[in-house]
């Protein structure tokens, strides 16, 4: 059977049948270019950043600005989708919180990283108070994830416990109590 050339599609000699290489225009040697794209706007890149998470107005800006956006530009989209009802950094905190402390963080610190965030000590202080979980509970679960039902065993296993816990934030009264094992609690 006789193969049917269907004219050079491609200079790919490696190009197999069912595969297309550029398209040329009809009545020219020239490949036909797509139509580039508008360069989106700092809204639009704001707004694309937002749809996939919550995000600061600090973490926003820094975001655009790294992405070519002037910062004044930057700053006015932050505003405008603020103003909107886009962004929202209370909204920001609250999902923070919640993703964190599921994630075995504990409110030290979590407090700290919403600090970085550029969130007052007033706005933290109050999304901490109205998160609903029990930090306490938390510990002695990360405490269970890690050492198992039984929990630490001897003084040395207590002490490295402490010391997770200590490094992933949890306060003194949380660590005591996740530390000092009666599985009865």
């Amino acid at each position: 059977m006789a193969h049917i050339s269907r004219g050079p599609m491609t200079d790919d000699p490696q190009d197999h049948e069912g595969t297309r290489g550029p398209v040329e225009l009809p009545g020219t040697n020239a490949p036909a270019r797509r139509r580039k794209r508008p360069e989106p706007t700092p809204v639009q890149r704001a707004l694309g950043l937002l749809v996939r998470r919550e995000h600061s107005r600090k973490e926003l800006t820094r975001k655009l600005a790294a992405r070519g956006v002037e910062a004044g530009e930057a700053v006015a989209a932050v505003e405008r989708l603020a103003g909107e009802g886009w962004q929202d950094d209370t909204r920001f905190a609250e999902s923070l919180v919640r993703s964190r402390a599921a994630s075995g963080y504990g409110p030290l610190y979590i407090r700290a990283e919403l600090a970085t965030h550029g969130l007052s000590g007033e706005a933290i202080a109050a999304t901490l108070e109205g998160f609903d979980g029990d930090w306490t509970g938390n510990a002695r679960d990360l405490v269970r994830r890690r050492f198992g039902p039984a929990g630490p065993l001897d003084l040395a296993q207590r002490r490295k416990a402490a010391d997770l816990l200590a490094r992933r934030g949890f306060d003194g009264d949380s660590i005591r109590a996740a530390t000092r094992w009666d599985p009865d609690d």
